[in-house]
């Protein structure tokens, strides 16, 4: 069955072929255009829409799919929103999890938000969404950026946008971010993270923030013996292996055994 490609879809895949988009998605691009018509308009046939949350598809190449280049024209209209309620000591924290490409969606938005006169904060290896929540409050941050997919199928990521509550956005944050990312185009994304600087965040952001849980607690049953209790443990695959058995440690729990297959 041979499918019509649309005119429309054709001139705006070839605007990959051509700056600023790199010589590997350029050549997908083009195997796209000789090779695939079926996946070429799936690509092409709209632009990913940056919703209330952000931004969540499945990942590939075009401007329909989850990339780099999706991914910074986010970052650019959230810093560009950003700048224009607060103009000095611009931070931001960023964190990601386990999903394929989540650390280099990350980097990429990290150094879009350093070439944006940010000081950024990145995590050094995947985190827990509730901990860039407690980053973005205790760093004083602007505003907070998670790489996650959530509980969608292994093909997709996602680009969750915070605000300086530690918070997914809220109107009238959300709108407005959504109206700047419309506004720009890729030639627009700022990308020298010289500009600005990168700071790597770990343990030591770990160490405060679980100790902070445990303040929290309401039952202190690590001081009643709770430490006895048997508990099997399993992340599921996902970035919570980062943060329970360290939170099951602190609170004193001894007999925790974690699903390795998971």
């Amino acid at each position: 069955m041979t499918i019509t490609v649309p005119n429309e879809i054709i001139e705006k895949a070839q605007q990959w072929l051509n700056d600023p988009f790199d010589t590997a998605t350029q050549k997908q691009v083009q195997h796209l255009i000789d090779h695939d018509e079926k996946e070429l308009i799936e690509c092409f046939y709209k632009d990913l829409e940056f919703g209330t949350g952000g931004l969540r598809g499945v990942m590939g190449v075009g401007s329909n799919r989850m990339n780099v280049y999706t991914v910074g024209m986010a970052t650019q209209g959230l810093a560009n929103y950003v700048k224009s309620v607060n103009s000095n000591g611009l931070k931001a924290a960023i964190a990601y999890d386990s999903r394929n490409n989540s650390d280099v969606f990350a980097q990429r938005a990290a150094a879009v938000l350093a070439a944006n006169g940010f000081t950024v904060y990145l995590f050094e290896s995947l985190r827990p969404t509730p901990e860039l929540s407690f980053a973005i409050r205790h760093l004083a941050c602007h505003t907070g950026i998670v790489i996650t997919a959530s509980h969608n199928p292994k093909e997709y990521n996602g680009f969750k946008a915070y605000w300086s509550d530690g918070g997914q956005l809220i109107s009238p944050h959300d709108k407005n971010v959504i109206t700047e990312v419309r506004k720009i185009g890729f030639n627009e994304v700022l990308t020298d993270a010289s500009k600005g600087d990168i700071v790597t965040i770990g343990t030591d952001l770990d160490e405060i923030y679980l100790e902070q849980i445990k303040q929290l607690s309401f039952q202190k049953y690590y001081e009643k013996g709770g430490h006895d209790l048997k508990v099997v443990y399993t992340p599921i695959h996902g970035t919570g292996i980062k943060s329970i058995p360290q939170a099951m440690e602190q609170f004193g729990f001894k007999n925790v055994t974690i699903v390795e297959e998971q």
